[in-house]
């Protein structure tokens, strides 16, 4: 048998070319795969998930989620000349039709599907401990690093010193810290104080930088962020503020003509439930609407939680119920998603009602309730938050999708002044684009409860293509740094509760996406 040889002269060329610098490790693992134009399109692919220009051997083991997406995403053939690579880099990506994992105390079982062209890239263990100062400790400490290691790429963060290496009068320093207070002065000033690994300093920027000072107003407790200023070990003065920002280079298209629908907050179960909209919406889906060409075309479909309206959720929840038990509600929703043509993939992560904890990062539904829609092949469980991969085929990468049902978002909508002054809280895509601006979905202790895991699943390490969210109740399109950012309406009727709070709910709207040319159509089925 012919061995294959590694053209290592072109793949450095190629390098090159891309403005990737490949360790030297890296070029011998890979001089044993021997298909050039093999190694090309992983180092690429790598380069393009993980957003990173030097590629090292601990790379792929620092960015296992996207490097797995990576091969995952390559063609049959390319992959299995990786097989030995995979091995010799410590990965296990090995995809099956269908996955059992198990997600707690051994009686709870999670069946990932990977269906053809949707794979789910993140996933968070479910563990059952006592939750410790330290555990906090550990978290926050290891989403600084993180973070300080994202904002560390930011080429405005010239002379980055740590805050211990702050002494006498500094001039053009950059640090990165987060933020553990924030204050505004007699004179209007604000003041953060600013915390690394090696210690603490007093952060000011004045009122009278306009363009400064309302950067500084967008700043929220726990958040880490980069300074550019000039001072000493007592007080630094603010020139800029850096951001760690989620940030797209391109808007990618898929070669072929799909469709993918974005919805949630469906509330299954209560006497709000606009069931009647909801089985035009099914109709439409199946083809019953008369002109309407584009249907056939329409692969997924993503359900951003709230699929039921669950109970005891609020005081006096009961008496606004029309099937009283989690169950029963779930038994609905499974006959109601059970009526779409099964080639259409369904993409459910749960929200704050769907029986799961409310605790971030939420598990998956859980089959003792939700198992009708265990029952439904063409129904795929995520976890909330979650990023899957959509449409990817040949050398197409698919699209990246960050689903978040958003219980965070009510905190910034009341906290950040100028979120505050837009009413945020009725366009939900201003909030999305706080978070991918600091790279977190729920960056302030406060906003949310969450638990401690060493690996904060909350942080957005990968940059999405596509960030969707519900639980607003309002419907908002837009583009933030070229990412799509999606807020789905939902499928109840304006209830006593948001009525009170002033809520002016949408109905209805789905919002469809061509995957080819990036055209985004809102359908209305109020």
């Amino acid at each position: 048998m012919e061995v294959m040889k590694l053209d290592t002269k072109e793949i450095l060329t190629f390098c090159l070319k891309k403005g990737i610098l490949l360790d030297k490790d890296v070029l011998n693992l890979f001089e044993e795969v021997g298909d050039t134009e093999t190694v090309k399109l992983v180092i690429e692919k790598v380069g393009q998930y993980t957003r990173k220009r030097i590629i090292t051997k601990n790379l792929f083991n620092e960015n296992r989620e996207e490097v797995n997406a990576v091969f995952s995403s390559l063609p049959e053939e390319r992959q299995k000349k990786i097989e030995n690579l995979k091995i010799k880099l410590g990965l296990s990506i090995e995809i099956e039709k269908e996955i059992n994992v198990q997600q707690s105390d051994g009686d709870k079982v999670l069946r990932l599907s990977d269906f053809e062209n949707v794979k789910i890239i993140s996933s968070s263990p479910v563990v059952n401990k006592k939750i410790e100062v330290s555990d906090f400790v550990k978290h926050f400490r290891n989403r600084f690093i993180a973070m300080r290691n994202i904002l560390q790429e930011h080429s405005e963060l010239t002379n980055l010193v740590s805050i211990n290496k702050v002494s006498e009068n500094r001039q053009g320093i950059s640090i990165i810290g987060i933020v553990s207070d924030k204050r505004i002065t007699k004179n209007k000033n604000i003041l953060f104080e600013i915390e690394d690994l090696t210690g603490k300093i007093v952060a000011l920027v004045n009122q009278n930088n306009e363009e400064l000072y309302k950067k500084a107003q967008e700043v929220t407790f726990d958040s880490v962020i980069g300074l550019k200023c000039s001072g000493n070990k007592e007080i630094v003065f603010v020139n800029d503020i850096i951001f760690p920002e989620a940030m797209l280079f391109e808007r990618k298209k898929s070669p072929v003509e799909e469709y993918a629908l974005f919805t949630g907050d469906l509330h299954v179960g209560g006497n709000n439930f606009m069931e009647e909209n909801f089985l035009k919406f099914i109709d439409y889906l199946n083809g019953k609407v008369p002109n309407t060409p584009e249907v056939d075309k329409i692969k997924y479909l993503f359900l951003v939680g709230d699929l039921i309206s669950g109970v005891g959720i609020y005081p006096g929840q009961e008496k606004e119920l029309i099937i009283s038990d989690i169950e029963g509600q779930f038994e609905k929703a499974a006959e109601l998603l059970n009526k779409i043509r099964k080639d259409i993939k369904i993409i459910i992560s749960p929200g704050n009602h769907d029986g799961v904890r409310i605790m971030e990062p939420q598990p998956v539904l859980d089959e003792k309730y939700a198992w009708p829609l265990y029952d439904l092949k063409n129904v795929i469980l995520t976890q909330n938050p979650a990023m899957v991969n959509i449409a990817s085929r040949g050398d197409f990468s698919g699209f990246n999708v960050l689903t978040y049902h958003g219980y965070s978002f009510h905190y910034y909508a009341n906290n950040i002044e100028y979120l505050m002054k837009e009413k945020a809280v009725h366009k939900p895509e201003l909030i999305m684009a706080f978070l991918l601006k600091n790279r977190h979905l729920a960056p302030t202790h406060a906003s949310t409860l969450y638990y401690p895991y060493d690996d904060d699943p909350l942080l957005i390490k990968q940059v999405p293509d596509i960030f969707v969210s519900g639980h607003t109740h309002k419907s908002g399109v837009a583009y933030y740094n070229n990412i799509l950012t999606i807020s789905s309406s939902c499928w109840e009727s304006k209830t006593p509760f948001q009525e009170k709070m002033g809520n002016e709910p949408d109905f209805c709207k789905v919002p469809m996406l061509n995957l080819k040319t990036r055209a985004i159509k809102i359908l209305d089925f109020e």
